[in-house]
């Protein structure tokens, strides 16, 4: 596999898990809003402040635009100028999709366009007038109607490694995100015990883990079990813990023409320091006293091993051979949205 389709097939996974995150995000904060109990600024801030788009956000609009939900949904789904929004996700997918065409398979690829077509047609923009809650969940179920046509459809190869791992380095950023800033408003609010179980259970319905949680914890809900949940679960798919583990693997599965082993990769090695790291945490006490710290640590070996990646095997030969500080072609950190260089210069051949 040439390091261009590589990184393709690594982009396509992480703008297809972009979109149903944001989704989720938007979903949520939605419904939060809608139960009046925090100030708009807060509840519609959270969401920008989650997709890494404050400073151009706030380049744009007002302080006071932080509080508009009309304005923040359509920053959040519809602007074009926007590198984290739906729409931009959804069209990055497609591409990054189309530019490999060769490997993805015909039913995937149908997959992907079709969610492009109604997205950008009259459906899609009719589905967000009519109902927000129905076009997230149409949103939401579509990115998963792709993933799960390219695991079924698609030989488990390269191709779908690559994939795969995009999937799931993006997803370790978001809930790492989503999981932080929740956690910092949360303590600039006032003690209730009413209102802070309705704001992490709406946390763990961001992360798709409510049932799940449920189910673990017997439904003692405190910010304590709900963060040991999302970071420290093995068995939950977007637990950070679970997706690390299976991006180590992932990685791991990846050969060579010849079917060797590839060379050792610092990339790999970064992501199983940060499993082991991970999987020794111990229990946080009442408060989560340490967890930015540790989320910190996360998002920014997250964004290392993504760089060391790009310059491993998306970047070709050539790039290999520079100083990392200018052969890296892969993009920024998973939970910085970002437009993919692939579809703006293409890598040499590996």
């Amino acid at each position: 596999m040439i390091s261009r389709v590589a990184d393709h097939c690594f982009w396509l996974g992480r703008y297809l898990e972009r979109a149903e995150s944001s989704s989720r995000v938007l979903r949520v904060t939605s419904a939060l809003a809608l139960d009046g109990i925090l100030p708009p600024a807060q509840v519609w801030g959270t969401a920008i402040t989650v997709s890494g788009e404050d400073e151009a956000f706030g380049a744009r609009f007002e302080l006071a635009a932080r509080g508009d939900g009309e304005l923040v949904q359509q920053y959040l789904t519809w602007d074009t100028e926007n590198p984290a929004s739906i729409v931009r996700s959804v069209t990055s997918a497609r591409e990054n999709a189309r530019s490999i065409r060769e490997v993805v398979s015909l039913e995937a690829w149908e997959a992907v366009n079709e969610f492009h077509l109604w997205v950008h047609d009259k459906r899609g923009h009719d589905a967000y007038t009519l109902g927000r809650e129905g076009f997230y969940r149409r949103v939401r179920e579509s990115t998963q109607l792709v993933l799960g046509t390219i695991q079924n459809s698609m030989l488990h190869d390269n191709a779908y490694d690559f994939i795969s791992l995009g999937v799931l380095l993006e997803r370790v950023g978001q809930t790492a995100r989503i999981l932080d800033v929740h956690h910092h408003a949360l303590l600039q609010l006032s003690p209730s015990m009413i209102l802070e179980e309705t704001l992490w259970l709406s946390l763990l319905r961001a992360c798709s883990g409510f049932e799940a949680f449920m189910k673990r914890s017997a439904g003692k809900v405190t910010p304590t079990t709900v963060a040991e949940f999302l970071i420290l679960e093995p068995a939950f798919p977007r637990s950070i813990r679970f997706c690390v583990h299976h991006a180590s693997r992932r990685l791991a599965s990846i050969r060579s023409p010849e079917e060797l082993v590839l060379p050792k990769l610092e990339s790999q090695g970064r992501l199983r320091r940060l499993e082991d790291f991970i999987a020794q945490q111990p229990r946080w006490r009442e408060g989560g006293e340490g967890l930015h710290q540790l989320l910190t640590h996360i998002v920014e070996e997250t964004t290392a091993a993504c760089a060391e990646l790009g310059r491993e095997l998306l970047a070709g030969p050539a790039a290999m051979r520079a100083p990392p500080d200018k052969a890296s072609t892969s993009q920024p950190a998973p939970a910085v949205p970002a437009q993919s260089q692939s579809q703006a210069a293409v890598a040499p051949q590996s």
